[in-house]
């Protein structure tokens, strides 16, 4: 599958951004997906997954209660919605697909078990 992820910007801590995701080349609603964020100097982190029905979704307590991760299987995209966005945030946002198919776990989330990442979007935050 190929992802193209959008929306990322430069914006002041507490605003919001909402970034895209869309898939191509493969069956979407097969996968459980997941953003994450690569800040400078640090290791890929994992932000929040979705099933590939949408009913699962798990979150890093780090964002907990500030963001929220969607899906709309019709139009092959996922979402992830940012609120009360903070410093901390900066980083390079990607999308990617869980490598097995109709498969959704909580405790499935490493950025190792994924693949088909996206070029990533930029996101900055200033105070």
């Amino acid at each position: 599958v190929q992802l193209q992820a959008s929306g990322g910007g430069r914006v002041q801590a507490g605003d919001s951004l909402r970034l895209s995701c869309v898939a191509s080349g493969r069956t979407f609603s097969r996968y459980t997906m997941g953003w994450f964020r690569q800040a400078p100097g640090k290791e890929r982190e994992s932000v929040s997954v979705i099933s590939y029905t949408g009913r699962g979704t798990w979150y890093v307590d780090s964002v907990k209660g500030r963001f929220a991760i969607s899906r709309d299987n019709a139009k092959n995209t996922l979402y992830l919605q940012m609120n009360s966005l903070k410093p901390e945030d900066t980083a390079v946002y990607y999308c990617a697909a869980l490598k097995r198919e109709y498969y959704y776990t909580d405790s499935d989330n490493r950025p190792s078990d994924f693949d088909s990442w996206g070029q990533g979007t930029l996101v900055t935050v200033s105070s």
